[in-house]
């Protein structure tokens, strides 16, 4: 898939509104988790506008392609993306967190919604994934691929290298993690918390196919993704190079705004960072 520049520029815009959605919801609720959010809406809009083989129509359409969020704190983003895509009506997200509401603070498995699997419990996402890839092997759907979002912080758990031991033994092609590299999680930077680096190598010592890409580039994501979907015998992890709190400066490369909303003041000021940015985008000649 090659996109123009007209089309490239029309998706970064739409993410900007997604952000913004994303920003109005935790700061309605007074709770949720911005920086995270904030770093892979892109990520997950462009899995879902120009991967995915989904139909909002028919959300549980067998040959669908699955989207597993394993960093299930980052529900706002994937909740403003199915608004996006036609799952949620849009003032349904902006219920986040309250009581008796569809949109909960972590995804709860609601395939009416697109979401296909409850998360939250960090750790768990890669598994369920193989799991999915598997049944997809067993029906002999060899064009089914199931995606799984991966937050760098995450990958402290153990379950996620016995998942990644599994995919690889069973030779789980069809299977696409996607590590969000944004190199902060809830305690400080990954690196003094629980290095995680070689980073690369430790994937590829699991028998996976790893592709390291920029993560905010729209053409590089796209690329890097339909690379591995070509990939045969293995599967394959992308590790997505992004930024905490992404295009807000103040809760960018901060663990402040891992699950802090922002008041009044700084909302209005995030908002008006967003705009200023997706004016930016709209003026700029092609």
């Amino acid at each position: 898939m090659i996109l123009s520049d007209s089309e490239t520029k029309q998706l970064e815009i739409e993410i900007i509104d997604i952000k913004k959605d994303i920003l109005q919801m935790i700061f309605d609720a007074q709770s949720g988790h911005p920086g995270g959010s904030l770093s892979c809406a892109s990520l997950i809009y462009i899995l879902y506008k120009k991967i995915m083989k989904i139909d909002p129509k028919k959300p549980d359409w067998e040959d669908r392609d699955i989207f597993i969020l394993s960093k299930g704190h980052a529900a706002p983003a994937l909740y403003a993306v199915l608004s996006k895509m036609g799952y949620i009506e849009r003032k349904e997200i902006f219920t986040l967190r309250e009581f008796g509401s569809i949109i909960q603070g972590h995804p709860v498995k609601n395939k009416n919604l697109g979401i296909e699997i409850s998360t939250g419990s960090l750790g768990m996402g890669l598994s369920i994934g193989v799991g999915c890839a598997l049944a997809a092997k067993l029906d002999k759907n060899e064009n089914k691929f199931i995606y799984v979002l991966l937050g760098d912080g995450e990958l402290d758990e153990g379950a996620i290298w016995e998942a990644a031991m599994s995919a690889s033994h069973y030779r789980l092609n069809n299977l696409i993690a996607l590590v969000d590299r944004n190199g902060i999680q809830i305690d400080g930077a990954t690196e003094e918390i629980m290095a995680l680096e070689p980073l690369a190598e430790k994937w590829r010592s699991f028998g996976w196919n790893v592709l390291e890409i920029d993560g905010s580039n729209i053409k590089e994501l796209i690329n890097g993704i339909n690379k591995g979907k070509e990939i045969i015998g293995k599967p394959t992890v992308i590790i997505s190079y992004l930024v905490k709190g992404a295009d807000v400066s103040f809760m960018e490369h901060t663990r402040r705004y891992h699950g802090k909303a922002p008041n009044k003041e700084q909302y209005q000021l995030a908002i008006k960072e967003l705009n200023k940015i997706q004016q930016k985008i709209q003026k700029e000649k092609i």
